[in-house]
């Protein structure tokens, strides 16, 4: 009986002894490689990115070093102590596709969400639209990003899965000028111009240019002006610019084209 007491103390001691060391050698291991991590950052020719977007990858790899290093350390731990880890392993294995499978979305999410950040596919301040909504990007998260609509001013939580129907709203405008067939091209083109100078005076226009003849309508001869402004502002500079444009209309006396029926009676 004492035989039996004596190798069962033995091999308890050898086991947590080996435990103990393993355990050890882990953390000297993970203290040593997180100690040139953060002994690289300080380097400037290490910083692939800058700003919040350096330290934020960073933080993310020390994470992921750390994680990897309690997995695998606990899974030495276990076999040392006589536990089979590759039926833990198989076990683990089934229950993570089942688990995967439920989470798919989720997982999705996050992956679609640090392709934005690496990316750079949009920035906060950006002005997109999805769907119909056009609004400011007020934040990107690995899950969700949230935009503003300019319209309402509601927040909306977009699903980084959907981020493929997002686009990158454009800071040009085109508005059509829309002149009578009786108004000679020489003389829409003066009165145009004027309006391309009034338009540049509003503050959130950079610039306005004339494109020339954008289409010959059914009542009217259609003139293009490109506009170069403020995104979160351009709403309000297309009302403007139209409100100008009608404004210099009735100033030189010409009447805006709509379409007419003529009735004859015999």
């Amino acid at each position: 009986m004492s035989d039996i007491i004596k190798f069962f103390n033995d091999v308890v001691h050898t086991q947590i002894i080996a435990s103990v060391i393993i355990i050890i050698i882990s953390l000297l291991l993970y203290r040593t490689i997180s100690f040139f991590l953060k002994k690289s950052e300080k380097k400037s020719n290490f910083k692939i990115f800058t700003g919040k977007k350096s330290e934020t990858y960073l933080k993310l790899t020390r994470s992921l070093i750390r994680y990897i290093f309690l997995i695998v350390t606990t899974l030495i731990v276990l076999q040392v102590n006589g536990v089979d880890v590759s039926s833990v392993l198989a076990g683990v294995g089934i229950l993570g596709v089942v688990f995967g499978f439920a989470i798919q979305d989720w997982l999705k999410d996050i992956i679609r969400g640090a392709s934005i950040l690496s990316d750079n596919y949009f920035s906060v301040g950006d002005i997109v639209k999805y769907k119909e909504s056009e609004g400011r990007v007020l934040v990107i998260g690995l899950k969700t990003t949230k935009i503003q609509d300019l319209k309402t001013g509601y927040i909306k939580s977009i699903a980084n899965r959907n981020i493929e129907e997002v686009d990158i709203v454009s800071n040009l405008i085109y508005i059509t000028v829309p002149m009578p067939y009786e108004v000679t091209v020489n003389r829409a083109e003066k009165v145009i111009r004027i309006i391309v100078e009034d338009i540049k005076e509003n503050a959130n226009v950079t610039d306005c240019v004339y494109k020339g003849v954008t289409e010959l309508g059914a009542s009217s001869i259609n003139y293009c002006l490109e506009i170069k402004c403020d995104q979160n502002f351009k709403l309000q500079v297309r009302r403007d610019a139209l409100r100008t444009v009608l404004l210099q209309l009735n100033k030189n006396a010409i009447q805006v084209p709509y379409t007419q029926i003529d009735i004859h009676n015999k």
